[in-house]
Formats: C-alpha cells, sequence, structure tokens
C-alpha cells in the first residue's frame, strides 16, 4: 500500500511504455504515485493521465529555475480552478545549484513564498525542491507558516533539516539512496516518523543515467530498513502511516 510521492511521470520519456510503467509500479505494491509538474503544460498533461490511471495523483508546481512572476501567476490561478483534483503544489521551492545570481535568488524566494502562500490558502501539501538551498527553503517555509510539507530528496546536511523536523516536515527517500552517502547519512539520523519514499522518476534512480520507476520504490524501504536496522515491513507501515499523515491516502 505505498506511495511513490514524487515522480514526473507526465515525462515524454514514459510516452510509450507509460502504462507498462504504471502495471509495474501496481505489482510492487503502489497503490498510488503523486505525479508532481515543473510548468504549466504538465500540469495540465497530470489531469488528464490521473483520470486515464486512477492510480495517479495530480499535482502542479512551478520548477524553481523559471524565474518569471507571469508564470507563476498563470499556475497559481490553474492550480486554483484545479484545487480539488489536485493533491499537493508541486514541485515548488529554491534551487541555488544552478541560480547563483543574488537578485535571481532573490526572485525565485519571492515566487516560493507566493506557492507557500497558495498552498496555505488552499490547504494543500507543498511538494518542495530545495537543491544546494535545504536551509534556505526551510527557513523560508517556517517564515510563512508553512505547516503541510514534504522536503523532496532533500541534500543538506542533517543540521539544515533540524528546523523543519521541529516544524513538523517530511522527508522522501529515493533510491539512489543506494549510491548516495550525503541520502544514507541523512535517513541515520532522521526519525522513521518523518520519513516518505518516492522515485523522481525518470531520475534519482539506483543506477545513475538510467531510467529510474516508481516499481524502484522498494529500494528506498530495503535501503531505509538496513540502515535503522529494522524490517522492511516496519518501514512500509511508517511510510504509510506518514504518507496518509500529510496526503490523507
Amino acid at each position: 500500500m505505498l506511495t511513490d510521492t514524487h515522480t514526473h511521470i507526465c515525462d515524454t520519456v514514459f510516452d510509450a511504455d507509460r502504462a507498462e510503467v504504471l502495471a509495474r509500479a501496481e505489482q510492487s505494491g503502489i497503490q498510488a504515485i503523486i505525479a508532481v509538474g515543473e510548468d504549466l503544460a504538465d500540469g495540465q498533461k497530470n489531469l488528464v493521465l490521473a483520470r486515464e490511471f486512477p492510480i495517479l495523483k495530480p499535482a502542479a508546481g512551478l520548477y524553481p529555475t523559471h524565474l518569471d512572476l507571469a508564470a507563476a501567476e498563470k499556475m497559481a490561478a490553474f492550480i486554483r480552478a484545479n484545487r480539488w483534483e489536485l493533491c499537493a503544489v508541486g514541485e515548488v521551492g529554491l534551487d541555488f545549484w544552478v541560480v547563483k545570481s543574488e537578485q535571481e535568488r532573490a526572485l525565485q524566494k519571492e515566487i516560493f513564498a507566493r506557492f507557500i502562500a497558495l498552498a496555505i490558502e488552499l490547504d494543500l501539501p507543498l511538494n518542495v525542491h530545495s537543491r544546494s538551498a535545504g536551509r534556505h527553503a526551510v527557513d523560508l517555509l517556517v517564515a510563512n507558516g508553512a505547516k503541510r510539507v514534504q522536503m523532496h530528496a532533500f541534500d543538506g546536511k542533517i543540521t539544515a533539516a533540524r528546523p523543519a523536523l521541529a516544524a513538523g516536515y517530511f522527508f522522501s527517500i529515493p533510491p539512489s539512496i543506494v549510491r548516495s552517502r550525503q541520502k544514507q547519512k541523512l535517513v541515520r539520523h532522521l526519525p522513521l516518523d518523518c520519513l516518505l519514499v518516492e522515485t523522481d522518476s525518470p531520475v534519482l534512480g539506483p543506477e545513475p543515467r538510467v531510467r529510474n520507476e516508481p516499481a524502484n520504490l522498494t529500494m528506498s524501504i530495503r535501503a531505509i530498513a538496513e540502515i535503522k536496522t529494522i524490517s522492511e515491513a516496519h518501514v512500509v507501515d511508517a511510510v504509510v502511516a506518514n504518507t496518509h499523515k500529510l496526503y490523507g491516502f
């Protein structure tokens, strides 16, 4: 009864065999897949796909490298108009790996703050990207009163994660944990009651540059169990309960 809490299943790399990919996910014990988006076209496609494949739970957001206030306003209007079909605002956030100038980072923070306010207004969870900006993203979320938050594939240190823990936020772990010392260290220090699992398909799989898919979610479960020296069943129970707390399914 697992949920893959962050995928890009609308990506064109899945167009040729999406039905087969989703069938493999169901066979591996996945009951729901959160389909995030990076722009308006993704949000629209996610709605269409969710009507075709009930396993998909659509989300909509603007990837943080889109530094465009007009595009952010259009996305906000789309989210409001489709609020009852969407399960989350995402992905949204900060990306200091790509965005380097202080002026552009300030604009990125303004756009992110607007999406935080929108998610609070609509009572939707935030599915957050924070590459090379974990501390800054957490600070902005806390300062703006965000309550329902998933930190997707968090790449920061445990010290940057602690304020998010105190605020009751969740951290989702992708299959790339099998090759990432940072993710392994993070899981070692994070409590089980704040963990979710994701694949970020088609990326962040167990092998670099190989297409990832939701069926690989079990690798995240196995890795968490090994790191915490507990059973996989214990991990499954915990992440299912955590997903229900945040998303209601």
